[in-house]
């Protein structure tokens, strides 16, 4: 363990202390959560949200997520679990129960963790999640932007709070340096784990870290790209802002579809034009990320020659006064939602189903029984991947195409909310 560096007095403390406490200034808790590893970050949060708790008389719990990925993770676990015996904290392992991981596996695990961890919080009636990540790891998620050319909203860091089904995640440190955790930490004798995967230069991240090292002689540090970030935050409230107001001007959704007007989209400034496409795909696919880069700019220069396009699940339609984005067929074919569960991450279907009843795409085929669909109003393509209650092959409802019979469908955020929250 280093030797600490932290002052030896109660005001170094009531620093970390005051960030914790402004982090939940307006969110008024009652039973919250720290998720901790067993790293420094994670213990460091851990510890001043013990004597924050105490002093807010918040009801704490923490929570370690064993990914089973590597034999030491379940000892790791139990670490944390005798560090939260010993500060009076309840704490729960959640295991990541899971086959081989197929493609990005940090980014994988990450979901699968975040995942988890709402579940956890929401039956517990757990409102908030603290996590750990520092302006270290800012730094290094810059690092990360700059590789894959991203705009202003890859460059812009992590995000500070979310929500995630009912939990908002929050993380209160991002302006505190990794070092200053660790002093901290050693000052009160507190030892932590470091995951041997931070060493794996075949992630990303860890080439990430690497690289911020070698540019520390430059001078640009993470106190460095800290200062960039906080600009770039500037500069993206600004274009979001830009954005929302273009976007309830040329922008309106109808049965899960978004339709725009073409020329005043054409002639909103470029990032302005690049955002509200990258969100309308977002919406309509439920996608957690953007499309890459040359992907929108492919999409971009067929909308304004006129021509239809296929990305990210959503199919691009083009006339000479709109475009509209909606979900490729293909996108939905075979996906299947239980009674009382989102369909297509995004679609809510509410009525009495019988059992065996079940949410699916509503089809070509689903769409021929619905006689009155056209006065609807709504486009064909969005009909015909808008949500049906089927019992095997026999359509039951279709709710957005005129057939309601006694269900009703709708989605849970208004595309214009999300231009404004997303």
């Amino acid at each position: 363990m280093p030797v600490s560096d932290w002052p030896s007095d109660l005001r170094a403390d009531t620093w970390l202390h005051s960030i914790a406490e402004m982090a939940l200034v307006h969110e008024a808790p009652a039973r919250i959560a720290v998720a901790v590893s067993g790293g420094s970050d994670s213990m460091g949060l851990l510890h001043v949200m013990a004597a924050v708790a105490v002093s807010k008389g918040w009801e704490l719990h923490a929570v370690t997520v064993d990914h089973a990925l590597r034999p030491e993770a379940a000892a790791e676990a139990e670490s944390v679990a005798r560090v939260c015996a010993g500060l009076g904290v309840a704490h729960s392992i959640l295991r990541w129960e899971h086959g081989v991981v197929a493609g990005n596996l940090m980014d994988v695990a990450r979901r699968a963790r975040y995942a988890l961890m709402a579940d956890w919080a929401e039956r517990r009636g757990i409102s908030h999640i603290l996590l750990g990540h520092t302006a270290d790891d800012q730094a290094e998620t810059f690092l990360m932007g700059l590789a894959r050319e991203a705009g202003i909203d890859g460059l812009v860091g992590m995000r500070r709070h979310w929500n995630q089904e009912c939990v908002r995640f929050l993380r209160p440190f991002l302006g505190v340096e990794r070092r200053q955790l660790r002093d901290y930490l050693a000052w009160q004798g507190v030892a932590w784990v470091d995951d041997p995967s931070n060493e794996n230069d075949r992630f990303m991240r860890v080439k990430a870290r690497a690289a911020l090292r070698c540019l520390e002689p430059l001078g640009i540090g993470v106190g460095t790209l800290s200062a960039v970030i906080s600009h770039l935050s500037m500069a993206q409230d600004a274009v979001q802002a830009a954005a929302a107001e273009t976007s309830a001007r040329i922008a309106t959704s109808s049965a899960g579809e978004v339709i725009m007007d073409r020329e005043g989209w054409r002639l909103a400034p470029a990032e302005v034009r690049r955002r509200l496409l990258i969100k309308a795909l977002r919406w309509v696919s439920g996608a957690g990320y953007a499309p890459r880069a040359d992907a929108v700019a492919r999409v971009e220069d067929a909308i304004c020659q006129g021509k239809d396009a296929i990305l990210a699940g959503c199919r691009i339609r083009v006339s000479q006064a709109a475009f509209r984005v909606v979900r490729e067929p293909r996108a939905v074919a075979g996906l299947v939602a239980a009674p009382g569960t989102l369909w297509d991450r995004r679609w809510q279907v509410e009525g009495i189903f019988a059992p065996g009843q079940q949410v699916r795409a509503l089809g070509a085929e689903g769409l021929r029984q619905c006689k009155g669909w056209r006065e609807t109003g709504h486009s064909r393509d969005s009909l015909v991947v808008s949500p049906a209650i089927w019992y095997d092959d026999v359509l039951i409802a279709a709710p957005v195409a005129g057939f309601a019979a006694g269900f009703c469908a709708r989605i849970v955020a208004d595309f214009n909310q999300f231009v404004v929250s997303h």
